[in-house]
């Protein structure tokens, strides 16, 4: 028996035994210790809860506590964090989590798009696949990925959500157009999977994988992690690999541009570090 229901069963039958009801709730539900503590923490400023003299009045809408704020009721021109609680308690799941899909192996990628309407989920079984969220989780894509080395290690839509980059642990990348007619698109059988290469010749082909893949935010680079200790940039335009910034001392598990001018390189290493690089070729802010 945890140690709630120890609480909650000690403090019942003392209840019982006095046969008094006035530590229940508007419901006859007890309000156990727990319970009490919670709601001390975020019940709203006294002044916000008041609906008349005398009476107060739960929850406070948002509106009310952010006009409130405003006009700096509490003295301290914020929130206490009380107030925080109740106010970001009316946005917090109730209901799930429940099963989308189930697919047939392990799970490494899971993304929503930039504006929330798909969802991509790339497995260590080959699969991706693209969700529409505002039609029901419905499959908009099932892509069979190519060239699979052990997982799928990153995937990520083009801004315009058009088109996929995919990465594994190799040096190429690939990329399909999600917005073809077919549902399932099987690499290089019912529809062309581009392979882009990161890598500059074909001999470290076993020594080198791509684990984070990204778009820029004009859909014209792409920028990659690998396991070289590096950071390249590929341009789509030019079909080529235009930089590479030695960023770390190890394998590189992450990357984005941190910007939408797309200047600003971030990224995460095996050797404990973030790493803050400018894009331009030779240009390294550091690490």
């Amino acid at each position: 028996m945890n140690r709630i229901r120890k609480i909650t069963d000690q403090c019942d039958d003392k209840v019982a035994a006095k046969g008094s009801s006035s530590s229940q709730g508007p419901n006859g539900i007890f309000y156990h210790e727990i319970a009490h503590l919670t709601k001390l923490r975020s019940r709203p400023h006294e002044l916000l809860s008041k609906d008349m003299p005398g009476r107060s009045r739960l929850p406070v809408s948002t509106m009310k506590m952010l006009v409130g704020r405003e006009g700096n009721y509490s003295g301290r021109g914020r929130f206490s964090s009380a107030d925080s609680c109740h106010v970001l308690s009316r946005y917090l799941p109730v209901n799930g989590p429940c099963t989308v899909d189930q697919l047939d192996s392990g799970i490494y990628v899971s993304r929503f798009s930039d504006d929330g309407t798909l969802f991509v989920a790339g497995c260590q079984g080959s699969h991706i696949r693209i969700y529409n969220v505002d039609n029901g989780w419905k499959v908009k894509k099932d892509i069979l990925a190519k060239s699979l080395r052990w997982t799928i290690t990153d995937a990520c839509l083009s801004p315009n959500q058009r088109y996929l980059v995919y990465a594994s642990l190799s040096p190429v990348v690939h990329i399909v157009n999600i917005e073809s007619a077919a549902t399932e698109s099987l690499a290089n059988v019912s529809e062309i999977h581009d392979g882009l290469s990161f890598s500059s010749n074909n001999d470290d082909y076993d020594d080198f994988g791509i684990f984070s893949v990204k778009f820029s935010t004009d859909g014209r680079e792409l920028v990659a992690a690998s396991g070289d200790n590096s950071i390249y940039i590929y341009d789509l335009e030019a079909n080529s690999c235009s930089l590479r910034v030695p960023a770390h001392k190890s394998d590189v598990n992450t990357v984005c541009f941190g910007d939408e001018a797309g200047h600003l390189l971030f990224s995460g290493s095996d050797d404990n570090r973030i790493g803050v690089a400018l894009s331009q070729k030779g240009r390294q802010q550091g690490s």
